[in-house]
This record gives structure tokens, sequence and C-alpha cells, in this order.
């Protein structure tokens, strides 16, 4: 006799949305399948925030233990792909041994989409302390355009 598993079925109703979403021609963006974090309603990872000025898109991806030389990042018109990987522990350090073992490891991908199409000739990024930054200059027909009115 299977068991009732109310999160497995709240899993496939949003699965179902995510694809009626899809059909209309919206991107549902993998919440689960891109999960990093320990637990059933997990985050995507890294953790990230996203801010804009005039001419820039600024994303600060919380990333601390992952090895900056796994970092890899895809930008394809309006959409970032941060990949990489987070080691485990050494292995000497044996799984018999943890009393406690809360952060995870392993490789892991994030897309986010961004609110406007980037210029990919120009974007930098820095690996400062556990911290990526990632600045992606806006595209020149994405930025805003003074226009003058005529008067008559």
């Amino acid at each position: 006799m299977a068991t009732w598993d109310p999160w497995r079925e709240i899993d496939e109703l949003r699965r179902e949305i995510d694809r009626a979403f899809e059909d209309f021609g919206f991107q549902m963006e993998p919440r689960f399948r891109a999960a990093f974090l320990p637990g059933r309603l997990a985050r995507g990872y890294p953790l990230v925030n996203v801010h804009e000025d005039r001419d820039h898109l600024y994303v600060e991806a919380m990333a601390p233990g992952v090895d900056p030389n796994s970092l890899k990042l895809t930008v394809v018109h309006n959409s970032l792909t941060i990949s990489g990987e987070k080691k485990g522990p050494p292995a000497e350090i044996k799984a018999e041994s943890f009393h406690r073992e809360e952060r995870a490891a392993g490789k892991f991908v994030r897309s986010i989409t961004l609110p406007v199409e980037i210029d990919d000739q120009k974007v930098k990024a820095e690996f400062i302390n556990g911290l990526l930054l990632i600045t992606l200059p806006k595209a020149e027909k994405a930025k805003p355009k003074q226009i003058s009115v005529q008067v008559s």
C-alpha cells in the first residue's frame, strides 16, 4: 500500500502550472531541479541580489566555499547562467565522524532571467571573500533614450 505524500502532490501541481504557463510562452525558472541548499523547498543556489542603474545591471551572488576556478558565467540576451562547484570535506574525514553536516557540496547551475538585454562583450566578474560580483552593461537598445519634444 502506497503512503500519501502531500509534498509530492504539491510538486506535481507546481509542474502542471509551470507547463500551463510555458504553453502560453512564459519560461518558468526551474526551482527544485536547480536547488542546491538542503530542504524540501530549497531555493536556487547561489542566492543572488540583482539591482541596476541607468547603464548597468549588478548581480551579487553569495557563494562561500565555492572554488573560484570552477565558476563559469554565460550571458545570452537577457539570461545569466552561473555554474560552479562547492567542494565537500576532505576525503580523509570519514562520514561516520560527523556529528552534524549541514553545509551542502557539489555542482550547481543557476539561470536568472534579467529585465533587459545585456552587452555580453563587456561583462565583468570578480570573486571577493565568497561573494561573486557581476557587472552587466545594458545593451544600447535597452538604455533609456531622452527624446526632445518640438513645440510649434
